[in-house]
């Protein structure tokens, strides 16, 4: 198997990361090396290869900066297992049946999920077929002879002949789609409903599969459904697909994934890193605690899931934190150096702003012209318009919270309320013109209110 399939080059990446992500070059730049590293590694030979650790990084900004969509759109491309968490859930007070070693199974059931989903194309037009052969069952059920044959009556051959005759043109017609509307009855596998496992412990700590278990015991139900035939043909063809596919296989590729390939982004770090103070009671104790649960997932260890043991040695671990109050040195020395890689993530600027309205294939305006021209209304945005939202988010983040680019949101929904409002009710309008006046118009008077401004923007 083919762990990265697709071999970027660290400038590759950092050219895919621009096309969603304004700025931060030296994250991109991190980021980047790490996942070559990876597959560098994988070329090793020996026992070399596995004396070859992964560089995890911490990455230092303010919410908004693009931290997280880093990692995200990091995974995305090298199509690795990638989950999110974050580390403050872990300090909650009362908090039951999750622990640290959560964030391992979940990552394991995105690799499962991923896996399933490729083994399923993969068999896809073998099961498709299957599929048809069952509705073929079913709009031509075999034929019972329940009175005796009569000289002249066909012999057995020829019946066959016809029944064989008969099942080519359905099939034709059936491929052909011209049996698309017609109303079928089948019979599908009912999935079993899984059991909820409750107390301070999760399911999997059990050290059984309770689930598994009980679904093994209890015969699977078969359900009738009358549908449409092309909505009948896609059921019976997961169906079928879900039968070719060996769940053992997938497990097994699941976690190798997970253990060469998986990034576990962990959000949020600097909330459970200390303050400073060395007292050893209050809310300090829980966050070092945490911090030490952490330590050997993160350092390299196995932990058992419902799929099998999987080593964390090699998965890539991306922490951030905006490090307001603490500072990544409040970190338990030995988690520390575990994260050898430090990236500072600057503060958007105007400039940014403008930029991230724009330039990305996902950015903010042309998601908001995708939105109307579903209702058959070009919107557009003048140039002075572009730069007064960027230059009202740059002064919101600088007078009430810096947000990042997550600003961008509050503004352009205020900005756009009364047009997402009204345009169904107005059908003669077609296009519409977003410049400077408008936005001015809109905005100035809650951004000069300040307090108003907390609550709008």
């Amino acid at each position: 198997m083919k762990l990265l399939e697709r071999e970027y080059t660290p400038s590759q990446i950092v050219s895919e990361l621009n096309k969603y992500i304004i700025g931060q070059d030296e994250a991109k730049r991190a980021v980047g090396i790490a996942l070559r590293n990876r597959w560098r590694r994988q070329q090793v030979a020996g026992i070399l290869r596995d004396e070859i650790m992964p560089n995890n990084i911490i990455l230092i900004g303010p919410t908004g900066v693009g931290k997280t969509e880093i990692a995200r759109r990091l995974a995305k491309l090298a199509d690795a297992p990638f989950v999110k968490v974050e580390a403050s859930k872990f300090t909650e007070v009362g908090y039951v049946g999750r622990d640290v070693e959560s964030m391992v199974r979940d990552l394991v059931e995105t690799a499962v999920s991923m896996v399933k989903l490729e083994k399923t194309n993969e068999v896809r037009k073998k099961a498709e077929k299957l599929a048809d052969e069952r509705i073929l069952d079913i709009l031509l059920p075999a034929r019972r002879t329940a009175e005796p044959e009569e000289e002249e009556s066909p012999t057995a051959d020829d019946k066959n002949v016809q029944n064989k005759n008969s099942r080519d043109i359905m099939r034709e017609r059936l491929k052909n789609g011209e049996l698309d509307d017609r109303m079928i009855e089948f019979d599908i596998t009912q999935p079993q409903v899984g059991m909820q496992i409750l107390g301070p412990l999760g399911g999997d700590e059990l050290g059984l599969n309770i689930q598994d278990l009980m679904s093994s015991m209890i015969p699977k139900k078969k359900k009738k459904r009358k549908t449409k035939l092309t909505e009948a043909r896609e059921l019976l063809a997961q169906e079928e697909a879900q039968k070719l596919i060996d769940p053992d296989l997938v497990h097994k590729e699941a976690i190798e994934r997970v253990e060469q390939s998986g990034i576990i982004f962990i959000d949020e770090i600097d909330k459970i890193a200390g303050s400073g103070s060395k007292s050893s009671s209050g809310p300090d104790v829980s966050r070092e605690g945490v911090q030490r649960d952490l330590l050997p997932i993160v350092e390299g260890s196995t932990i058992n899931t419902k799929y099998g043991s999987v080593k964390t040695d090699h998965v890539l671990f991306i922490a951030s934190g905006a490090f307001h109050v603490a500072k990544p040195s409040d970190l338990i020395p030995e988690l520390q150096g575990r994260f050898p890689i430090r990236v500072e993530l600057k503060s958007l600027t105007e400039e940014d702003f403008v930029k991230i309205l724009t330039i990305p294939q996902n950015a903010l305006l042309k998601q908001y012209a995708a939105l109307l021209q579903t209702e058959g209304v070009e919107i557009t945005f003048s140039d002075d318009a572009i730069l007064e939202i960027a230059k009202i988010a740059s002064i919101v983040n600088e007078q009430v919270e810096n947000i990042g680019a997550r600003r961008l949101h509050t503004i352009l929904s205020t900005l756009l309320d009364d047009i997402l409002f009204g345009v169904p009710d107005q059908m003669s309008i077609t296009s519409m013109v977003i410049d400077a006046a408008m936005v001015k118009k809109k905005l100035d008077s809650i951004v000069m209110n300040r307090d108003l401004s907390k609550y709008i923007l």
